[in-house]
């Protein structure tokens, strides 16, 4: 792990965030890249948003890029581009919470800061035999007091380190290697027989679904996308005209659909191709899409949507569920012309 032993707290910072919601391997590899992109501060800051969100393309949890930007732009405009070296200026900045803020004081400045990440949670749980329900107010503040109490003041970042390494390597989530650690005579829940059950961590997670209808439209070269602006998400990615249904659209109902026939409003219109239906599951949601292949021939307005060459189209970022579609071996955006269609009452389909 190439952020291991730095000391850099802008390389820190974004080790840090990446990780967030992502697993180590994927995450060496954005890692990687973004720091040979963006080697410090005032290049994150003064690069165009577009190159920075197609950098991280792939990686979801998107607002975290939105706030690393924010944040970048902040510490290049009001801290000359050097990192805050104080606890409660880290933690201030967007997007940095106790544990980031934590994470880069103690390795960065060896400031007296204890992390709580899942790895920590689960070895002190597990340790002291604790069952109190780690996501939840009262849990969170007494890990975090206990934490305190154990940090080595004198080695912050080292302690804080071996912690974490240690829940990583040893005290695992499943299949934790309990009889070769060090820890076990002393340690709660191996001498109960509770190493299972701990931590306790009790999510309800609301899932719903959504059903998303895109239409690729094509006039001439051009394909045309739009900014996803809104608090939803994806923000501040980009995608083709949408049609958000309350439930799965069949082919037939596509076709027929009055969203996707007023906003086609032409005299004549092909429909060149329907995707098979596309699963994408977030967190807290599970989007269910198709891609509808629509030839114009006359601009299409719209002041949400704009056009893009198609040869220009993936320096674009878009979110996962569409780059998937577009590096399908199966899509080529190119050979819409030279498809042969049958016409119907202005509208074709393949």
């Amino acid at each position: 792990m190439p952020w291991k032993g730095e000391k850099d707290p802008y390389k820190i910072w974004i080790s840090e965030i990446i990780l967030q919601q992502t697993r180590v391997q994927q995450g060496t590899e954005y890692y990687n890249r973004f720091i040979n992109a963006f080697p410090c501060i005032t290049s994150l800051a003064t690069a165009p948003e577009i190159e920075v969100y197609k950098l991280w393309e792939g990686l979801g949890y998107y607002s975290r890029c939105k706030n690393l930007l924010a944040t970048a732009k902040y510490i290049h405009e009001n801290y000359s581009g050097i990192f805050p070296d104080q606890y409660e200026d880290i933690l201030s900045l967007k997007g940095i919470g106790p544990y980031t803020a934590s994470a880069i004081a103690s390795f960065a400045f060896n400031l007296p800061h204890a992390v709580l990440d899942g790895n920590v949670f689960r070895v002190l749980s597990r340790f002291f035999g604790c069952e109190i329900e780690i996501n939840t107010t009262k849990g969170k503040q007494f890990y975090s007091i206990l934490a305190g109490k154990l940090l080595d003041k004198n080695d912050p970042g080292q302690y804080n380190q071996a912690i974490m390494d240690f829940g990583a390597m040893v005290c695992k989530p499943a299949q934790p290697l309990c009889f070769e650690c060090p820890l076990q005579k002393k340690c709660v829940a191996f001498l109960k027989n509770q190493v299972a059950f701990l931590p306790v961590n009790k999510k309800i997670i609301r899932q719903r679904d959504r059903f998303f209808n895109y239409l690729v439209i094509e006039n001439g070269e051009s394909i045309y996308i739009r900014k996803r602006t809104e608090k939803d998400i994806w923000q501040n990615l980009y995608e083709f005209i949408l049609i958000e249904t309350d439930s799965y659209l069949s082919r037939e109902e596509i076709i027929v659909n009055e969203q996707i026939l007023s906003l086609l409003n032409f005299t004549q219109f092909e429909v060149r191709s329907i995707s098979k239906m596309q699963r994408h599951k977030l967190t807290h949601q599970t989007i269910y899409g198709r891609f509808i292949h629509v030839k114009i021939q006359q601009p299409f307005v719209s002041t949400d949507y704009f056009s893009v060459n198609k040869k220009e189209l993936m320096k674009q970022p878009f979110p996962k569920f569409i780059t998937s579609y577009l590096t399908d071996k199966n899509v080529s955006l190119n050979s819409f012309s030279t498809e042969e269609n049958i016409v119907l009452c202005g509208v074709s389909i393949k």
